[in-house]
């Protein structure tokens, strides 16, 4: 019975130094996706309020867009690089 307890105490601190790991990470994560989002909210209201003409709004938005999935690309790959080299 010692033998059980002292072995599942054992992994039960293995997962938790993983789970230490793994909370920078996720904040990092977390504070990616609070900026895009806050970028977005900007890039929206600029749009919104646009006043220069079709075109113009419209080539605006379109590297706004452009912008915003370069920044998730690139989020995303260091949270994958992250992730690999987690294991």
């Amino acid at each position: 019975m010692k033998a059980i307890i002292l072995s599942l105490m054992l992994l039960a601190g293995v997962s938790f130094v993983h789970a230490e790991e793994t909370v920078g990470e996720k904040a990092s994560a977390t504070g990616h996706d609070m900026k895009r989002s806050m970028k977005k909210g900007v890039n929206n209201v600029k749009e919104a309020v646009c006043t220069e003409g079709d075109a113009k709004c419209l080539a605006k938005k379109a590297g706004h867009k452009m912008n915003e999935g370069g920044d998730y690309v690139k989020d995303k790959a260091v949270e994958g690089k992250n992730k690999v080299d987690s294991k």
